[in-house]
């Protein structure tokens, strides 16, 4: 394994360690203290929220805020069909049916179809109780236009922004947008945590709700009694205290991510039929203005034009025991979500077929990028000849 280049692993370094340490020698190690009170002041700020609840995961956080929504057996949400399996269990866990919708170019949930897919789910009689935009592979979907649709609608807007901590959009932070969004502080995750997520809102009811059904629903007496079903979702002191060290060091690390997005855009741009997927949107920002989060840089493959397939360069570097892998399968297409309503145009499907994410962390060394890059560079070498 010490030989393997992961395409996103943990970034840490003696800040972490430090903060760990502070946080163990205090004596709070529970799943409450001072590094979880000073954590959600941080990520409050860093998101332009009002509130932050910290919990153990970012799928803990989506179901929480669903419940806040009151949905609940009975009821469709309509989410992103390009998006990794959480999103969905999160809403099967409330009773609630997901619907997928399918993506626009970008791979983000595409707005006109969300209008169809609400129109024709309350044609059918259907209950729609949210709406759950996903922010992919770091790159900020379009919530003025989603958010547009569902208010029209009546409908709440839970933004799952799992991916997209630090990325920017008209302005605005990832995470700043619908009633309340969610980040995720997992280890390949743009910081973390080791395990992780959060809650944003700006409703105080809705940050003191979570953090009550977060805490097992226990009332406030002296014994233990509970009127409400609660979760054992709270994020412990000492990994608040890890990703306090983490969220200081974001912009540093977002600037190493982008350093590799330059690279690789470089190393393609000679290439036919190979692009950066979403193309180089926010690849040479400056501080402040739009951007994705460069969490993951994909390449799409047109093998009409190539001659060979994304598949086909992820196996060359599965053979030097470099990671690569397809964007995500979109839910529609998964056997346990088969039988769930689907609203599609085709893109995450094409997408899922001819896309490959490289390494892009921003603990890769320099000798380890380049190693990634000669051997995709041996690969195009060989296809061309």
């Amino acid at each position: 394994m010490a030989d393997r280049t992961y395409m996103s692993s943990p970034d840490v370094t003696q800040a972490e360690e430090d903060a760990l340490v502070r946080a163990l020698r205090s004596g709070w190690v529970a799943p409450l203290g001072p590094e979880v009170d000073a954590f959600e002041a941080e990520l409050a700020e860093a998101t332009g929220r009002s509130l932050a609840v910290a919990l153990s995961s970012g799928t803990a956080a989506l179901h929480l805020g669903l419940l806040h929504l009151g949905v609940g057996p009975g009821d469709v949400v309509i989410t992103s069909s390009m998006t990794f399996a959480a999103t969905a269990n999160a809403i099967t866990y409330t009773g609630a049916t997901p619907v997928f919708v399918d993506s626009d170019e970008t791979g983000n949930l595409d707005p006109a179809l969300v209008d169809a897919a609400i129109k024709d789910q309350v044609r059918s009689g259907a209950h729609v109780a949210a709406v759950v935009p996903v922010d992919l592979l770091g790159k900020v979907a379009d919530h003025a236009r989603v958010g547009a649709v569902a208010a029209r609608h009546g409908v709440p807007v839970l933004v799952d922004a799992a991916e997209s901590l630090g990325a920017r959009r008209d302005g605005r932070p990832a995470g700043a947008d619908g009633v309340a969004a969610v980040v995720s502080f997992n280890g390949n995750k743009i910081i973390t945590t080791s395990g992780g997520g959060a809650l944003l809102c700006d409703d105080p009811d809705m940050a003191e709700r979570t953090r009550y059904l977060a805490t097992q629903a226990r009332q406030p007496v002296v014994h233990y009694e509970h009127v409400d079903i609660g979760y054992n979702y709270r994020l412990s002191n000492l990994l608040a205290a890890v990703g306090r060290a983490q969220l200081a060091r974001l912009p540093e690390m977002l600037e190493r991510r982008r350093g590799w997005r330059r690279r690789y855009r470089d190393l393609v741009a000679p290439i036919d039929g190979l692009t950066i997927f979403g193309g180089e949107d926010g690849a040479d920002a400056a501080a402040g203005e739009d951007h994705d989060n460069f969490w993951l840089t994909s390449v799409l493959v047109d093998e009409k034009v190539t001659g060979w397939s994304a598949d086909d360069l992820r196996l060359h570097l599965a053979e030097s025991d470099i990671e690569a892998r397809p964007l995500w399968k979109p839910m529609h297409l998964q056997p346990i979500f088969a039988d769930r309503p689907a609203y599609t145009n085709g893109t995450s499907e094409r997408l899922f077929h001819t896309g490959l994410s490289l390494p892009s962390g921003s603990a890769l060394t320099d000798d380890q990028f380049e190693r990634v890059v000669a051997h995709v560079r041996t690969f195009l070498e060989r296809k061309t000849l």
